[in-house]
């Protein structure tokens, strides 16, 4: 089996700062590219920012120079710090990774979310 699990959401006001983690556990034998999401209420998922097993990064435009994307493959765990956080960056945020697991199989894989609130 394999796991997502997100951690380090929570309520905080508007310019204030949060870092998010995804750790991946269980029988992976690689992780190609990981991304985080955001659900908005009302609104569909979107694609916040993605890296690849190379660390080449992209991000939604409404986030650039505010988040970091960034990875640590020995401890398959990814990371985003946001930071100048706005009211409307307020959603729960899913990671997300392309990975092979050791058996051979590959598949995408999704945390269960973590939420983020930022109060105005």
């Amino acid at each position: 089996q394999v796991q997502l699990v997100e951690s380090g959401g929570g309520l905080v006001q508007a310019g204030g700062s949060l870092r998010l983690s995804c750790a991946a556990s269980g029988s992976i034998s690689s992780i190609n590219a990981m991304s985080w999401y955001r659900q908005a209420p009302g609104k569909q998922r979107e694609l916040v920012a993605t890296i690849t097993s190379g660390s080449t990064t992209n991000y939604a435009d409404s986030v650039k120079g505010r988040f970091t994307i960034s990875r640590d493959n020995a401890k398959n765990t990814m990371y985003l710090q946001m930071n100048s956080l706005k009211p409307e960056d307020t959603a729960v945020y899913y990671c997300n990774a392309d990975l092979r697991r050791r058996s051979g199989f590959s598949n995408i894989y999704w945390g269960q979310g973590t939420q983020v609130t930022v109060s105005s």
